[in-house]
């Protein structure tokens, strides 16, 4: 009796490889941790154009830059900014009238807006940003 000599090469089919390398990348998806973000959660408030511009001169607005800030225009030392707020909003009850309008310049540090946005929360005001708007004009011709 002759054994016979059994000489083929076995492949994995070319037709799972696209299964797997799917499988592999959702494998590393789930599986990866993702750092949770850091920071303190904050509700913004949003607005209509027109509500907005009715309640900018009845809102509180503060402007920061790099080292100061200023209520309505008054620059205020850190640590009176508080008490600045809490009486300013003190005789506001709805939290609509208790909107504090943030202003701040691109070189803010970061840590100073938190800290600031902080006491303004602590004061018992609710933070809206203010962003610069795109306009377009046409001039005619």
């Amino acid at each position: 009796m002759r054994r016979r000599s059994n000489n083929l090469l076995v492949e994995p089919p070319s037709v799972a490889t696209g299964d797997i390398a799917f499988n592999l990348i959702v494998f590393f998806l789930v599986c990866a941790s993702v750092q949770p973000d850091s920071g303190r959660k904050q509700t913004l408030p949003r607005s209509e154009e027109k509500a907005k511009q009715e309640q900018q001169t009845k809102n509180v607005e503060v402007l920061l830059t790099r080292t100061t800030a200023a209520v309505n225009g008054d620059l205020v030392p850190q640590r009176e900014l508080l008490p600045r707020l809490r009486t300013l909003l003190s005789g506001k009850l709805r939290p609509e009238d208790r909107v504090v309008v943030v202003k701040s310049r691109p070189d803010t540090p970061y840590a100073f807006w938190i800290e600031v946005t902080g006491l303004i929360e602590e004061a018992g005001g609710t933070v809206t940003i203010q962003r610069e708007e795109e306009r377009t004009v046409q001039v005619g011709g």
